[in-house]
């Protein structure tokens, strides 16, 4: 089961908004939904966007993937950019822990 972070249409004909969702990318674009995680709005301006950033953080580390324009919305919102520091600090502490653990020396064979 592959999921994404996407958008949901929703509002009037003509006049769009958007709920950021956390879906199956099995189903269809406004089908059902896992978790709603925050909403967007293009036809304000400045648009305006407001994304869960708890909710969204750990769905991106639990593998989610965002499509194109969520990847844009999260990277305007900051929250990518949290999740790419947050891999990283990950990412450097693995080395160091792997240096300070010691690997005891296999007995030799004595007959």
């Amino acid at each position: 089961m592959t999921v994404k972070i996407r958008l949901k249409r929703t509002g009037m004909k003509k006049a769009p908004s958007y709920r950021v969702v956390v879906a199956d990318s099995r189903f269809s674009r406004d089908g059902r939904i896992i978790e709603n995680i925050g909403w967007y709005n293009p036809r304000v301006e400045p648009s305006a966007i407001h994304i869960d950033a708890e909710k969204a953080l750990g769905w991106l580390k639990n593998g989610a993937q965002p499509t194109e324009s969520v990847t844009s919305l999260l990277r305007r919102a900051g929250i990518l950019e949290q999740f790419t520091q947050a891999k990283a600090a990950i990412a450097a502490a693995k080395p160091e822990a792997a240096n300070t653990q010691t690997v005891p020396a296999p007995a030799s064979a004595q007959s």
